[in-house]
């Protein structure tokens, strides 16, 4: 998602705020970040949702040892296995509550930002 938004950004904004005195890291800061954060954070909010639903690989590729390559999704079905249904739910709340907080939090920034670019 960050490509086209860096394919459009237009180089008379940088260009601009260098001929009223800006440094590249002031240009950086106010022009560029603010235009590319929210394609950021769908593109970070994309790759955590996949990240979430994909454990089969990571399994094979970790070697699944208990306590040091063991990812979340792994750890809620060997509770289940184990018929620690408490123990998978509790673990699988935090996960979704800690989901759901990150892509609130990311949805509240791109809400705030185009509010910004708005005005």
């Amino acid at each position: 998602p960050v490509q086209p938004v860096l394919a459009d950004l237009e180089e008379e904004l940088e260009e601009a705020a260098a001929s009223l005195g800006a440094s590249r890291g002031q240009t950086f800061a106010r022009v560029v970040f603010p235009t590319l954060w929210p394609a950021l954070a769908t593109g970070f909010a994309l790759a955590f949702a996949r990240a979430i639903g994909e454990y089969g690989s990571v399994v094979f590729i970790s070697g699944n040892m208990p306590m040091k390559t063991e990812i979340v999704p792994l750890l809620i079905i060997t509770k289940l296995e184990q018929y620690d249904y408490a123990g998978a739910t509790a673990v699988a709340l935090v996960m979704l509550l800690l989901s759901f907080t990150l892509l609130l939090a990311i949805n509240l920034l791109q809400w705030a930002a185009r509010r910004r670019m708005a005005v």
